[in-house]
């Protein structure tokens, strides 16, 4: 009977055990990247366009899947109204005049795909590379942190019709859902490049689900203050960061992807996970609220065959970054291949009220050269000890990512999901 119990005793542990891991990082009983995302956006064939978008769209429009539209130069969503795209359109970013879908505040953009039919922005090059347009601006009205409560996107925008921010937190700016941005991130005249998809004081009720960017020559996802609600999001190769968050942004972000490579930087900083409360501190109203994450799930992983030779060569850094003034709350994620996991700005004093800021529980560290650190510093005894403490939960472990991950170098149809049978951890 006692041996009985010891093996029932130990099949439990084992798979306690295996939940604990299959919890970690993007999740679900199927792997959610089938049937709507492309890895291989170069190769594919969206056709020739029929219709073409400019200069401002002042009432109702819709976008139907039976065309193919052509954005040229920058276009405005204006006068509250909404832009709607069928499941299935394709739009095309002008390369020449570097088109861009700015949404207004007031307006809204219903870009509701579906699984088997996604909504798609991509270039008009035939071949086709990062940069090559635009991107799309969402503007709402919900909180940012600067003082007066609004602010402008300015890159190469119009600034009287690119104002954001303001007092209403449960705004909604529209739907984003199923759909695909590609090769975005047009550089600016002596500035920097601009991101693929920006989100300026969005509020709670718009919906973000099932957006994937890739290959942008800027960041993949910047979120300027609101309170957006983000889930199933996807930055695959991106040049600069994959999501960046500031001025004050509340932000939810869960079961979501990061895949870098060692080979694509910017020199405004690569990594995959920015949180910041600000751009410049003398505009920072500090009585608002400042920047908070709340991330669960996530896989960042960098996608280089050797990663030992690449940190040699210093062509990896950290995957998360941490400003001063700013919390993070990053749970049950997936860190993989990185230079280290997480880095603290050196303006945060190390101590017992900042760190309570800066929590990171039930991860899975694995293949990073050290784990967090303090931004220039080589010592990082203390955070390893904090964040190394049992009740963490943090786990640590050192193999391949075909290893790591079901299907990690599957060209179509990769899988990011942890390979339950294949990996060991540990907690140290």
């Amino acid at each position: 009977m006692k041996t009985k119990f010891v093996i029932i005793w130990v099949f439990l542990a084992v798979v306690s055990n295996v939940n604990a891991q299959q919890e970690k990082g993007i999740f679900g009983p199927s792997n959610w990247l089938n049937n709507w995302t492309e890895f291989k956006p170069g190769k594919a064939d969206y056709g020739e366009a029929s219709q073409i978008l400019a200069g401002n769209i002042a009432v109702d429009t819709k976008l139907s899947k039976r065309d193919v539209y052509i954005i040229q130069g920058n276009v405005y969503v204006t006068n509250n109204a909404i832009l709607t795209i069928e499941p299935g359109t394709v739009i095309i970013g002008d390369a020449e005049s570097k088109g861009t879908l700015v949404i207004t505040k007031g307006a809204q953009l219903i870009a509701e795909g579906l699984e088997t039919d996604p909504i798609v922005f991509t270039s008009n090059k035939s071949i086709k590379k990062a940069g090559d347009w635009g991107g799309i601006v969402i503007l709402g009205d919900a909180p940012i942190n600067k003082f007066g409560s609004y602010s402008s996107v300015n890159y190469d925008l119009d600034p009287s019709l690119t104002t954001y921010g303001g007092l209403n937190p449960s705004s909604s700016s529209g739907v984003l859902k199923f759909v695909r941005i590609e090769y975005a991130g047009k550089k600016i005249r002596g500035s920097e490049n601009f991101n693929a998809i920006l989100l300026g004081g969005i509020g709670n009720k718009t919906i973000l689900e099932n957006i994937m960017v890739s290959y942008a020559a800027g960041d993949s996802f910047e979120v300027l203050g609101g309170e957006p609600v983000m889930t199933k999001m996807v930055s695959y190769k991106a040049n600069g960061i994959d999501f960046k968050f500031t001025l004050g942004a509340q932000v939810k972000i869960d079961n979501s992807l990061a895949i870098r490579s060692s080979y694509l930087t910017s020199s405004n900083g690569s990594r995959c996970l920015d949180v910041s409360s600000y751009i410049k501190k003398e505009d920072v109203d500090f009585t608002k609220k400042q920047t908070l994450v709340a991330a669960t799930n996530l896989t960042l992983a960098n996608d280089s065959d050797n990663i030992d030779a690449d940190v040699k060569a210093g062509l990896v850094k950290e995957a998360v970054y941490v400003g001063e003034n700013s919390s993070l709350i990053l749970r049950k994620s997936v860190i993989s291949g990185f230079n280290p996991a997480v880095v603290l700005d050196n303006k945060i004093e190390i101590n017992d009220k900042n760190l309570k800021k800066i929590r990171i529980e039930e991860m899975y560290f694995n293949f990073c050269k050290g784990n967090i650190f303090t931004e220039g510093s080589l010592e990082n005894e203390d955070l390893e000890s904090y964040y190394g403490n049992s009740v963490f939960f943090n786990l640590y472990s050192k193999t391949s990512n075909l290893e790591t991950f079901n299907d990690f170098a599957n060209p179509r149809r990769p899988d990011f999901r942890l390979a339950l049978t294949k990996i060991t951890a540990s907690t140290k």
